[in-house]
């Protein structure tokens, strides 16, 4: 009997040997070629990785646009049109992500709940949108079950059957499908209401769970602290920072979390934050819910999220600003309101006298049209610097690079705040 025991364990040992390998040879013998056929775009090489290649050179190879550069970060973001098809299906957003000048991550997000019903138009324009209608939700889960079904089989047809893992910490933390291919995992994960989303990281990553290293409280306090702007013009501005494009959807708060918890050392991604939030269809976060959502992740990294109300001005903004911590700031960011900040910030690049661009901001302001307040332009964006000179602020919003930095005056801020900010210390 024991021996029938042996046998039998020692043929079951070899039939798992002979499936495993069997699993092996199929991923080996995929090449690149062949999965960039899946990919519809020229993404892979044969010889090395990914994580081998400068993330400007991936980049190109996908028609990416730059979306950010910091001295150690850099990000690509991309929103395909419909007609794009990747691994079968259609993503609404990529985004590559680099450090140290390489490629570390690459995430392409499918049917999601914010730009599956997104507005008419990125920056600005993002908040001319159409109201959700039932018909639209309905299309929206069967557009998840698709995306899902869809690449599931286009990866499992190429490298074999997926396996099921934990992946993330904290909010973040998902079950994920994981197929492996030559230094690459493939992390497939699907949300209920929420979203569908391929990650492609490097297979050291995937084993250690993507669990990242806590940074010290001290290096990121001296960096940050480094890389403030002290303008001869008396500006002071965070610099360094990262920056994330919320696309044509109403993702203001967990775009802008994004990128100061990043700025800080605590990993974060926008669609993971807006499921963490309670996002609704298309946008709209409580920027208070995502605070309490947020404040155990970004404990667990040594950091902490003070929030605190006000009148929007520099001496309330300056304690921060001074040791590099842009500060989170809710608004009404109307057309009037933002007329008047672009071109105040294309004015102030031709300026040559400080002093008599001070009285001209001081007597505009003195002079302005109501910017009351209109709840339909609720947002949020970062305050990053001021200028005690001219009574100036200066705003960042994660609409792109063209309103990475943009000058408003401290009265007309007034008429548009909601009086509620946050900061993210290290």
């Amino acid at each position: 009997m024991n021996q029938w025991f042996k046998t039998l364990f020692t043929m079951g040992a070899l039939l798992a040997m002979v499936a495993n390998a069997s699993g092996d040879d199929v991923s080996s013998a995929v090449s690149g070629k062949d999965l960039n056929a899946a990919v519809g775009a020229p993404l892979f090489q044969d010889s090395g990785t990914l994580w081998d290649e400068k993330s400007a050179d991936v980049a190109k190879r996908l028609r990416m646009p730059q979306e950010s550069q910091t001295s150690r970060q850099s990000s690509f973001r991309k929103y395909p049109d419909s007609s794009t098809r990747i691994f079968g299906a259609r993503p609404f957003s990529m985004a590559l992500y680099g450090e140290g000048g390489n490629s570390v991550r690459l995430s392409l997000v499918y049917a999601n709940k914010g730009d599956f019903f997104s507005a008419k138009g990125g920056g600005e324009d993002h908040f001319d949108k159409d109201n959700v209608k039932r018909e639209d939700v309905r299309e929206f889960r069967k557009a998840m079950v698709a995306d899902e079904k869809t690449i599931t089989s286009t990866l499992t047809g190429l490298l074999g059957k997926s396996q099921s893992q934990s992946f993330g910490e904290g909010s973040s933390r998902q079950t994920v499908q994981r197929w492996d291919w030559k230094g690459h995992a493939f992390l497939l994960a699907q949300e209920s209401n929420e979203y569908v989303t391929l990650q492609i990281e490097p297979t050291a990553s995937a084993d250690d769970g993507g669990k990242i290293a806590r940074s010290s409280d001290s290096s990121v306090r001296d960096r940050i602290r480094e890389n403030l702007q002290e303008r001869d013009n008396g500006d002071v501005v965070v610099g360094d920072l990262p920056m994330v494009d919320q696309g044509p959807k109403g993702y203001c708060v967990p775009a802008t979390f994004e990128r100061c918890m990043r700025h800080v050392d605590v990993p974060a991604d926008m669609y993971l934050l807006a499921m963490a939030g309670d996002t609704g269809l298309g946008g709209s976060t409580s920027m208070n819910e995502l605070v309490s959502a947020v404040q155990r992740d970004v404990r667990r990294k040594g950091r902490s999220v003070k929030t605190f109300s006000g009148k929007v001005k520099a001496s309330l903004v300056a304690r921060y600003i001074d040791d590099g911590i842009p500060v989170i700031w809710s608004l009404q960011s109307t057309p009037a309101f933002n007329d008047i900040a672009n071109k105040r910030t294309a004015a102030r690049k031709t300026v040559k006298d400080w002093d008599e661009w001070a009285k001209r901001v001081k007597k505009e302001q003195r002079d302005s049209r109501d910017l009351s307040n209109d709840d339909s332009y609720s947002h949020v964006a970062l305050i990053i610097g001021y200028n005690k000179n001219t009574d100036e602020l200066a705003i960042s919003d994660s609409w792109g690079n063209a309103y990475r930095e943009r000058w408003i005056g401290e009265k007309e801020a007034q008429e548009v705040s909601n009086g509620s900010f946050a900061v993210i210390l290290p």
